[in-house]
This record gives C-alpha cells, sequence and structure tokens, in this order.
C-alpha cells in the first residue's frame, strides 16, 4: 500500500482520469492543440479495431478447427457425442467471431473461451 490518494480504483476510472488531465503544450506547439486530441482519439480507435479484428479471426479459426475436427470424428469409429461436441463448440465460436465483428469483444472472448471449454469435453470423450 502505498497511500497515495491520487490513485484510481479500475479501469474505467483511469480512462476517465486520462481523458480529464490537462494536456500541457510547449511552446512550440501553439496553434496544434487539435492534434494531440486526434492523436489520443487514434489511438483508441486502432485498439479497439484490433480487438474487433482479433476476436473474429480467432472465432473464424476456431469455427474451421472446430468444424474439421467434427468432420474427422464423424466419418471414424467415435461415439456420436464425440462429432456433437466439436460441432457445438465450433457453432459457439462462430457466434463469438459475428460478436467481434460488431465490436462485442467481451462478449466474443467469453464465447470463445466456452466454444472451446465445449470442444475440449467432446476430445474427452474420445
Amino acid at each position: 500500500m502505498s497511500g497515495r490518494t491520487d490513485s484510481v480504483a479500475g479501469p474505467a476510472e483511469a480512462e476517465e482520469a486520462e481523458r480529464t488531465e490537462p494536456v500541457v503544450h510547449c511552446e512550440e506547439d501553439e496553434g496544434h492543440e487539435g492534434d494531440v486530441e486526434d492523436v489520443e482519439d487514434t489511438y483508441f480507435y486502432d485498439e479497439a479495431g484490433r480487438a474487433r479484428r482479433l476476436a473474429t479471426g480467432t472465432g473464424a479459426l476456431l469455427t474451421l478447427a472446430g468444424v474439421a475436427a467434427a468432420l474427422l470424428r464423424l466419418t471414424g469409429p467415435a461415439p456420436a457425442l464425440v462429432p456433437t461436441a466439436y460441432a457445438t463448440g465450433a457453432a459457439v465460436c462462430a457466434a463469438a467471431a459475428l460478436l467481434g465483428a460488431r465490436g462485442r469483444t467481451r462478449r466474443a472472448l467469453w464465447l470463445l473461451i466456452a466454444g472451446t471449454m465445449i470442444m475440449a469435453l467432446g476430445d474427452q470423450f474420445d
């Protein structure tokens, strides 16, 4: 415990604190006050876009892996529950990819975890 009084409680408060802090400009930056805000906005939207692309790409990759595993297990002597679990996990990952594309990256992450766990359950039945 550092005992600092200017610390914030969580990520939401930290982001709000960053936005409300005054921006100190040096004498060379006179006339370019909007540039600092534009750079911060661009950085924020870059982070959001990168998270969206990552959630979509990971969901698509796990969907393809689940479908391929379901088809491989369907043609083999595995019990019927195994390809069903792989296909269900792939469907959950496909839903996560759609949510990731729409910007719901937190929900997409949890669906990716759930889909992977369902596919792992199918692997345990094999």
